[in-house]
């Protein structure tokens, strides 16, 4: 006879799927809603372009004039998006004029630019040009390169530098171009986070452990060449003790260079300016030092440590966007500004100059940095623990004086710390171990700081947000919940995200809401991606105290902002192998695409529209009862099965698993699967199993479902 098979909301994968009888263990693009399984909502994407590098903040604001915009910052490049446009609003760190100082060879696709005095600029940054006249000697013009941005490809020396073209040279090859414009772009980082290396394990500029020393015979210009300004050698006073097989490496002043082999006392084999070293002259007699076993800043070097990627901490102050570069300088950007899309983001006169995170207090209105520096404006103070707040209402003065309300704290638990987020109450405050809350309460100390919790630290920056009062964020050991209490929240699918979690990329963890739907959601790298691949959700409406509801799925998104602003959610997808050029000649670091989610059934792109594919698989369930012998002691003969869908769009399909032991494979062949549409009264079926799981999914475009109560029609069949 035809029974109703009830299921609990949300995936429960801490158990086997015999022991999750009545319960969901596995699904891709579903939520909950009232305790039933549906699939999400699609998305669209927003403006007809893509962004440079890895989105990893994006922020929405509104302006006096009631216009939208959407602050969007990668690790390469700061955007405003507004009406279906990205502007660049990136600040600028120099501006030099070259004249007769554009160079290109027949047959390459390298372009040299020499400056007049040292440009400052490494490989991978982005530089700006415009101001080109005519170009002669070339097939390329002065559009390929007026108003354009491009990626340094390398630094020969401090005063040239090498960019790449989409096609090489044909002509005789430029030689001179007067009159152009250069503007260098402040970095930002990395699109990952790169473990086992940085300065930290040793003295700034790196460590050398009893390393042998000698002086150079001849000296070393600022170019490519050895000593006496030619061929690929350099001669020492004597090379005794040096390494003479494999690649090496030797230390001038700050340079490091490397070397493949020793004839006599000359190094043999060498390449200028390596280990992120930069190359510069060294006269004759200078101090050489084998650094063969040399940990340079940037190097590789033994220890648990790593180096963050780039991300930005944005917020507003009234109409003025804040935004922060992870572990540099503060810009500011005024949305109210004419032609607000038209101007750059400038840097905060007065403030911190390299500070971790940063965060508006509200309504007080003092600007908050943290993990930044004990002097202003020297970034070799940088404190990892420290905070530092501006004066009322300035976001330029942070010295505290008896007339302003400026002032600083260090925390005390913790090694650093690790993100903040303002609250309803107070601005919380992790460290790698601990939270802490920070409330306005006036003069004379402005801020009071307490300790809220401890042995529960902030898995990464982004990892953390506030609901109605409560905040929620991932930890390296569990998902915590503060509301004037601290909770260890039971997650039943936990074992299954730390357990395939890169402990090493936790850094690009990003969390988000879709108040539309109660939903919390973790984005996060699994165990040997170096992106953003897969999520977890919280859905704190449906949740009870004693049945939490949790999914997982692949949605990949590298930020979340919620619906308050432009009434859907948005969100940034990246992709790392797209290495077309975009806004930026030469990008290397992928792209990102910006979506509008919780719209229409699928995924469309300006170029294509695909199907989200949703499934959601069911625990295993048997004929039970001691007057039957115990669960799963008869077989029960399977005759049909009655689907129901409280909305259905399009077709979906129903398969049935059967299995006879929980360690075996399936009994037989899975019945289905079934196609089921919306007038799809019953299913006919002839099958003996012990027990049997279900699995609804669909793999179309223009599909949807929401699940109803499903029925299936079983009788006991023996024991055998």
């Amino acid at each position: 006879m035809l029974q109703k098979i009830q299921f609990l909301p949300g995936f429960n994968k801490q158990v086997t799927s015999t022991g999750a009888e009545g319960q969901w263990v596995d699904g891709d693009n579903v939520r909950f809603r009232y305790g039933t399984p549906e699939k999400i909502g699609g998305w669209q994407q927003l403006g007809n372009d893509k962004m440079t590098g890895v989105a990893r903040k994006v922020h929405h604001i509104v302006n006096s004039n009631g216009i939208k915009f959407s602050i969007i910052g990668t690790n390469r490049i700061l955007y405003a998006f507004s009406g279906g446009i990205f502007y660049d609003i990136h600040p600028i760190k120099t501006t030099a004029t070259l004249t007769n100082a554009f160079t290109t060879t027949n047959g390459s696709t390298s372009v040299t630019l020499t400056y007049a005095t040292a440009h400052g600029a490494s490989p991978n940054d982005i530089i700006l040009l415009d101001n080109f006249t005519t170009i002669t000697g070339s097939n390329f013009t002065a559009s390929d390169f007026d108003d354009k941005k491009f990626m340094v490809t390398s630094t020969p020396t401090n005063k040239t530098l090498t960019i790449t073209m989409p096609s090489a040279e044909t002509g005789s090859g430029a030689t001179a171009s007067g009159g152009i414009r250069s503007q260098l772009y402040y970095p930002v980082g990395p699109a990952e986070q790169l473990p086992g290396f940085g300065w930290g394990l040793g003295s700034w500029g790196g460590e050398v452990a009893n390393a042998q020393t000698t002086t150079l015979n001849g000296a070393l210009l600022d170019d490519t060449a050895g000593t006496g300004g030619s061929g690929t050698s350099i001669t020492l006073t004597s090379t005794a003790n040096f390494p003479t097989s494999g690649t090496n490496f030797i230390q001038v002043g700050n340079e490091e260079i490397s070397y493949t082999g020793v004839s006599g006392n000359t190094l043999t084999g060498i390449t200028r300016a390596v280990r992120n070293s930069t190359r510069s002259a060294h006269s004759d007699g200078a101090t050489v030092t084998n650094s063969s076993d040399y940990i340079a800043w940037g190097e590789a070097a033994s220890g648990d440590f790593v180096i963050d990627p780039g991300l930005w901490s944005i917020d507003n102050f009234g109409n003025k966007i804040i935004a922060l570069i992870h572990n540099a300088q503060v810009f500011e950007w005024d949305a109210d500004a004419s032609n607000a899309t038209a101007t750059r983001a400038t840097i905060i006169s007065g403030a911190p100059t390299a500070s971790r995170d940063m965060v508006v207090s509200t309504p007080d209105r003092h600007l908050v940095f943290c993990g930044t520096e004990t002097t202003i404006g020297d970034q070799t103070t940088q404190d990892q623990m420290f905070i530092r707040f501006s004066s009322q209402e300035d976001i330029n003065t942070y010295t505290p004086t008896a007339t302003n309300t400026a002032g600083t704290q260090r925390l005390a638990d913790g090694s650093r710390i690790v993100g903040a987020v303002r609250g309803r109450n107070a601005i919380y405050v992790w460290t790698d171990t601990a939270l802490f809350t920070m409330r306005f309460i006036g003069p004379p100390f402005t801020f009071g700081f307490e300790q809220v919790g401890t042995n529960c630290g902030l898995i990464g920056q982004n990892a953390a947000l506030e609901v109605d009062g409560a905040a929620y964020w991932m930890s390296e050991n569990g998902f915590f919940k503060y509301a004037g209490n601290l909770e260890t929240m039971q997650c039943l699918v936990e074992d299954f995200v730390y357990e395939n979690l890169n402990t090493t990329a936790t850094q690009l963890i990003n969390v988000g809401l879709n108040n539309l739907f109660g939903e919390i959601t973790w984005f996060y790298c699994t165990s040997g991606s170096t992106v953003v691949d897969r999520m977890v959700t919280y859905n704190y409406l449906d949740s009870s105290p004693t049945r939490p509801v949790w999914t997982t799925g692949t949605l990949a998104r590298t930020t979340w902002v919620d619906s308050s602003v432009f009434g859907l959610p948005h969100a940034t997808e990246y992709n790392i192998s797209d290495d077309a050029s975009f806004d930026v000649v030469g990008n290397t670091d992928g792209s990102t695409v910006y979506y509008e989610h919780e719209t229409g059934t699928d995924d469309v792109t300006v170029t294509s529209t695909s199907a989200i594919a949703a499934n959601i698989q069911s625990g295993d369930y048997d004929i039970n009862g001691e007057s039957l012998g115990g669960d799963g002691e008869v077989i029960m003969k399977i005759r049909r099965f009655v689907p129901d869908f409280v909305s259905q769009t399009g077709n979906t399909q129903i398969t049935l698993n059967l299995r006879n032991y929980s360690n075996n494979a399936q009994a037989s062949s899975p019945l289905g699967p079934f196609t089921i549409t919306s007038s799809t009264s019953k299913v006919d079926t002839r099958a003996r199993a012990r027990a049997v799981s279900l699995k609804i999914e669909n793999t179309s475009t223009g599909q949807n479902w929401k699940l109803g109560t499903f029925r299936i029609d079983i009788q006991p069949d023996g024991r055998r």
